[in-house]
This record gives C-alpha cells, sequence and structure tokens, in this order.
C-alpha cells in the first residue's frame, strides 16, 4: 500500500486544497519543505500527497534522511503519476477539475475506468470514484492481474509485428 507520494507543482498550495478538495480530505502546510503542503485524504491509511514546489529534488541525506534542493521550476509533461481513489463522485471531480481549468478526461482502460485529472494541465493523477475503484480492484486481484497483464503483453507485442 502506498500511504503518500509526492509531485511538484508551480503553485503548490492551490493544487495541494485541490487534490485535497477531490479526496474529501483537507491540506496542511509541510514544514520540512517550505512552500510545499500535503493534501490529506484524512482516511484510516494516511493517505495523501506531497505538493512541492516545481523544481524540488530530494538528495540523500544518510542517517538523518533526506533533503530538499532546488534545481528551478520546469514546465511541461512529468511522467509521474499515480491513482487515487475518493469517495467523491465522478460529477463532482469533473466539475472541481473544469472550475480550476485542468485537463479532465473518463477514460476506458478495458477492464476499469479512471478519470483523468491533469493537475496544473501538467501532472496525471488517475482518479477513482467508488463504482471506478471497485472495477480497478477487481482487474488488479492477485489471482487475475498477473494472467491479464501477460495476455496484455502478448496481445501488444502481436499488434505491433
Amino acid at each position: 500500500m502506498i500511504h503518500h507520494l509526492s509531485i511538484a507543482a508551480r503553485d503548490p498550495k492551490h493544487a495541494a486544497d485541490t487534490l485535497a478538495e477531490i479526496m474529501g480530505g483537507k491540506a496542511v502546510p509541510f514544514p520540512p519543505n517550505p512552500g510545499s503542503f500535503f493534501a490529506l485524504q484524512l482516511d484510516d491509511h494516511g493517505s495523501g500527497v506531497e505538493v512541492y514546489p516545481a523544481g524540488t529534488v530530494l538528495e540523500p541525506g544518510g542517517e538523518v534522511g533526506a533533503g530538499f534542493a532546488k534545481t528551478g521550476p520546469k514546465d511541461g509533461y512529468r511522467s509521474t503519476h499515480f491513482a487515487l481513489s475518493v469517495a467523491t463522485d465522478a460529477a463532482k471531480v469533473e466539475a472541481i477539475a473544469k472550475r480550476e481549468g485542468w485537463h479532465c478526461y473518463v477514460c476506458n482502460r478495458g477492464p476499469f475506468h479512471v478519470i483523468e485529472v491533469w493537475v496544473e494541465n501538467e501532472s496525471m493523477v488517475e482518479i477513482l470514484p467508488p463504482e471506478f475503484a471497485a472495477e480497478y480492484l477487481a482487474f488488479t486481484r492477485p489471482d487475475k492481474i498477473q494472467a491479464a497483464m501477460t495476455n496484455a503483453a502478448t496481445q501488444h507485442a502481436r499488434q505491433r509485428a
């Protein structure tokens, strides 16, 4: 289980506030990295997203732990993404994204659906409202996922040949 992860944003407070709203939680400052915020889902798993200022990198710090450094903001799409189950219904997720001017797409991944929400139109979060989360969990059951991914890889290889 992933309890939290981090992303970067040009406006970390606003991005964290909006993610917290989608999660039905709350955003709070993240003191270890000034200017960062933690969008908390306020669930029993400690789920959340740390949102750092764009250009923040983590560097090893030995036994005292990692430290934060700034490389300067970079605009553009990012490769990091994550899937986030929320109690919020799909219509509200879409309305929040639309209000923010963020790209938002309901996507059919085959065995399950997701709502792609593009934070600041650069970082993708796959939002799973309850009905989408049920599809995702049914697909990713340990007794199904390995065979499904193996079959998908085989089909992909055939299509490319």
